[in-house]
């Protein structure tokens, strides 16, 4: 049994099911989902706090997941629970979850209600390849993102009749295009027009700007650089492709990774194809790593990971 299989078992069986099923005593009418990560100093009845905090309130937990490093003094945790929000108002659980955030000294601790918080606002910054910044419109679109698009900003000029252009001006979301150059990417107006958003994501767009940033890029590097490099792995034969989501550091594509997915491809393919399965690895990647943060599943780990939970 490892460290983590014991901290649950031994301090709250009787709360701290994974997946269990339960009757509630909560009015489904009035059942309201709840999520809370907590990070801290490792210590002795952090989960039984969590847990009564919860069920004082009246709320049961559906799921919770723990991670504590071996041999490091950090503890995490992602709990999923449901709740009364008159029984247990917004304002009163923050409170409930501040004090134990002051009680072990936690350097995250944040509770996210998606029925009563507002949808994180984020804004897409694209180049000129247009597979991601499309599947992520038609996404939110159809509601499978749980976001809301601010705006979108691209070094490419849209003609006014292209799918893109009609698409956001349908769906009245700003599109800035702002030319770029190596002596001049127009970073201050970047920062201007994403100042009241809670993070970027850069569709195949290659900057920093100061806060989370989500990037995606396809897994032919660090083989394959430069002009075209899926050309360059289809005349090499490669047999396994990929795509990789993380956060964005100064360091180019070596930040926290998030997400990241493969595919074989074998000399069946064409170059058609294989650009094709390239991309949908893509899209797929940076869909799962948007939806992932903004459902507090990514949390940072020691200087260049993650815990995903």
């Amino acid at each position: 049994m490892n460290l983590t299989q014991r901290r649950v078992s031994s301090r709250i069986p009787q709360v701290f099911g994974f997946g269990r099923s339960f009757k509630s005593s909560l009015d489904p009418s009035s059942i309201t989902h709840g999520i809370h990560v907590f990070q801290c100093p490792d210590a002795v009845g952090i989960v039984a706090k969590l847990s009564e905090c919860i069920a004082s309130r009246g709320g049961n937990i559906l799921g919770a997941d723990i991670f504590v490093p071996q041999n490091k003094n950090v503890f995490y945790s992602r709990s999923e629970f449901i709740f009364d929000p008159v029984k247990w108002p917004r304002v009163q659980m923050d409170e409930d979850f501040l004090r134990i955030s002051k009680m072990f000294d936690a350097t995250r601790s944040v509770v996210r209600v998606p029925k009563l918080d507002p949808k994180f606002k984020i804004a897409v910054i694209a180049s000129k390849q247009e597979h991601c910044l499309i599947d992520l419109l038609h996404s939110w679109q159809d509601g499978r993102l749980p976001v809301d698009i601010t705006r979108v900003i691209s070094n490419h000029d849209r003609g006014p009749d292209t799918h893109v252009i009609r698409f956001l001006e349908r769906n009245g979301i700003p599109y800035h295009y702002l030319h770029t150059t190596k002596e001049n990417k127009r970073e201050e107006e970047i920062l201007d027009l994403v100042q009241n958003t809670d993070f970027l994501v850069l569709a195949r767009y290659m900057q920093s700007y100061g806060k989370d940033i989500i990037n995606i890029h396809h897994g032919l590097l660090p083989s394959f650089k430069g002009g075209n490099p899926s050309k360059q792995a289809f005349d090499a034969g490669v047999k396994l492709i990929g795509a990789t989501s993380h956060f964005v550091t100064e360091e180019l594509d070596a930040g926290p990774i998030i997400e990241q997915m493969v595919e074989r491809v074998s000399h069946r393919d064409n170059i058609q194809s294989f650009v094709r399965k390239s991309e949908n690895l893509e899209k797929q990647c940076l869909a799962k790593a948007i939806k992932s943060y903004c459902e507090l599943r990514v949390l940072p780990y020691e200087e260049n990971k993650t815990v995903v939970f």
